[in-house]
């Protein structure tokens, strides 16, 4: 049997990068790439150290640049001190104190425009707040926030006085925030009364006193930020408003300066089994990736309005929500409510109203926006936009061309990224105005970034279109650094396959004919039939690109013949079949799959539902669809679905 997985999705449309794009972007032009590509192959240790002294301000200059003598647990730019709130809000005082930083909305369409000097002001007083409250350099504090200017604020704050933030996302229950709150150690939490979502308040601090009354000992303080205003509990000697902390606190706050690797965040990404690791990032190393991809990825300009959609809960919005963006000086926009509320064009309307120039979202909300029709974006002007972005999973090609032609009205790029929590920022995607993009691969790596794909044995792939193991064959400056409290956990997760050679990034992935990369889905996610391994994600593909297909998830189901048998769950565009059920059509798209790829690749069962099981951030919950395929009980925790009503659809009875 091969090892070898199986490519079956074949690309051949070609997008450049327009004239006018380029010739006003930061890198215009593949030979000017070229350069930092090769800069990065002749001396890979002094193009990030270059990179580090100049796009950093250092309070005091690091000698080393990588130290690899505990590998893999390496150090970067180590004798180093800095302070990241520094980097991303004092230095652009002096010239850009007046530009706007945030542009917040909330889901009732209020909207309000924070300078960088009042982001500062606002940043150092609840710095000083968090000191009043006993918070020192190297405390964890947890932060279970709606999405809106305070958590980032917040995460600032801990960031100027050496605090250690790690965001739980407001979705979670109390049980998951309990986990978390015990496995930092947390001194404090950061939450909020309620917020917003879907027209409804989601109760903030009642999940908050709920994870604190099962657990959590180790929290002496939690801040509140009245936010929705509704009635809560508030425990004295422990509880205190946000607006009562901030009572008497002055308006500066020096820096508490750091080393390079001091932590400045955890964040929890869950195992296939057990506790949820905690993922720990430096200051300096993390701050540099996010900043470069920012300024690399999406060619931050001065005038840019940046929208990224994603929850601060998430790395997503670590990156290029709190961190990257701030540190390039741009301007963000947050938004706290839902994407389809009050109407499914909500998302078009904010573009239209702050001007977004650039916007960057996951696949499922462009799948879920699609579905809803070409006629609400149509009813925008979007002339504003001049870039696009996907991030989260691999983007299918039929969601990559909508995107383009009636989002980007065909003008403009499309950055389809590649990274992880544990990555820190962006490893591959294409440079868009040098880089040529192909729907649905995330084209090339970065400057400074060595990936590769692998065999079982460690050896590179060098065919075109056959797949393996994706990893990274030297470290780079935003990397993980550990699993907080586990470092073998650490090693064993993301070392030990290639005996601590290379981080393996979990995915499967193919090079093409022209060196551009494709993921290929987890390889956890692999299907193994009948001595054929198929990745999840390109039979994915081929059934969004039928007409009647909105989205689509295959998981493998135990079968004697084939030793797996493929198994999708469909939204289709339009109604769903009465009872989930639609023998003419499920033939229909079976013909279409072995068609587009073969009859390996045709699904043995197809089951219809309105939508698929998601959390709250749009991930796709896997492992629930394997349970539900194969009959079994659901013993998963699903707190984080979105739509637990779901469920009774995908099992086909309802």
């Amino acid at each position: 049997m091969s090892h070898e997985i199986e490519s079956t999705l074949h690309e051949e449309r070609l997008f450049q990068p327009s004239q006018t794009f380029s010739e006003q972007a930061r890198i215009p032009d593949m030979a000017t790439l070229q350069e930092l590509y090769q800069k990065a192959e002749d001396d890979y240790e002094g193009f990030w150290a270059d990179l580090a002294r100049k796009e950093l301000t250092w309070h005091k200059p690091f000698q080393t640049t990588l130290n690899s003598n505990h590998a893999p647990h390496y150090r970067w730019f180590e004798e180093g001190e800095l302070n990241i709130s520094y980097n991303c809000l004092d230095r652009h005082l002096a010239n850009n104190g007046d530009k706007t930083a945030i542009i917040f909305e909330d889901e009732k369409g209020n909207n309000r425009h924070i300078s960088y000097k009042a982001l500062h002001r606002d940043v150092c007083r609840f710095a000083n707040a968090l000191k009043e409250q006993g918070i020192e350099k190297g405390d964890r504090v947890i932060l279970y926030m709606p999405m809106c200017p305070q958590a980032v604020i917040t995460m600032q704050a801990c960031a100027r006085i050496g605090a250690i933030h790690s965001v739980v996302f407001g979705g979670f229950s109390a049980q998951s925030l309990k986990d978390r709150i015990e496995d930092t150690g947390a001194k404090a939490v950061v939450t909020a009364d309620g917020c917003y979502r879907g027209g409804k308040i989601i109760e903030l601090k009642a999940t908050c006193d709920k994870a604190l009354e099962i657990g959590g000992n180790s929290v002496q303080t939690v801040i509140v930020l009245k936010r929705s205003g509704h009635d809560i509990s508030m425990t004295q000697t422990r509880d205190i408003w946000w607006h009562d902390a901030l009572k008497n606190v002055a308006d500066e706050c020096i820096p508490t300066w750091v080393n390079s690797e001091h932590p400045l965040f955890l964040l929890y990404t869950s195992g296939s089994t057990g506790k949820p690791k905690g993922i720990q990032h430096s200051s300096a190393g993390y701050l540099l990736g996010a900043l470069m991809s920012t300024k690399w990825v999406f060619d931050i300009r001065e005038d840019d309005i940046f929208w990224c959609t994603a929850d601060v809960g998430w790395i997503t919005g670590h990156s290029y929500v709190a961190y990257g963006p701030l540190a390039a000086g741009a301007t963000i926009v947050m938004y706290e409510g839902a994407p389809t509320t009050p109407n499914g064009d909500r998302f078009w309307e904010m573009c239209e109203r702050h001007k977004v120039t650039i916007f960057y979202t996951a696949p499922t909300a462009i799948r879920t926006l699609m579905k809803l029709g070409d006629e609400l974006p149509n009813k925008h002007d979007l002339s504003s936009i001049r870039l696009l972005g996907t991030v989260g999973e691999p983007i299918n090609p039929e969601a990559w061309m909508w995107y383009r032609s009636v989002i980007g009205k065909e003008q403009c790029p499309i950055v389809d990224t590649w990274w992880q929590t544990e990555t820190g920022a962006i490893m591959m995607a294409p440079i868009p105005g040098a880089v040529a993009t192909k729907p649905g691969s995330c084209t090339l790596a970065l400057p400074g970034i060595d990936a590769d794909i692998l065999d079982e044995k460690g050896n590179s792939i060098t065919a075109p279109n056959k797949g393996g193991y994706l990893a990274i064959k030297k470290p780079w400056p935003s990397m993980l650094r550990t699993v907080w409290g586990d470092d073998q956990r650490y090693i064993d997760t993301y070392w030990s396959y290639f005996d601590g050679k290379y981080y393996l990034a979990g995915d499967s992935a193919r090079r093409d004919e022209d060196g551009y990369f494709w993921i290929m889905g987890r390889i956890d996610d692999v299907l193994n039939v009948s001595g054929h391994r198929l990745g999840t994600m390109e039979i994915e593909s081929a059934l969004v690109a039928h007409p009647r297909v909105a989205e689509a998830a295959v998981i493998g189901k135990p079968d004697e013949t084939t030793g797996e048998a493929i198994f999708a769950f469909v939204v289709l565009r339009g109604e769903r079949p009465e009872g989930g059920i639609d023998e003419a059509l499920t033939q229909e798209l079976r013909k279409w799959v072995a068609k587009q790829i073969g009859p390996i690749a045709k699904p043995a069962e197809i089951r219809y539902a309105d939508n698929l099981p998601k959390t709250r951030s749009g991930k796709i919950m896997r492992r629930l669809l394997r349970t539900i395929a194969s009959d079994e009980e659901i013993t998963q925790d699903v707190s984080t679905l979105e739509n637990e009503a779901i469920l009774l659809q995908l099992r086909g009875k309802s």
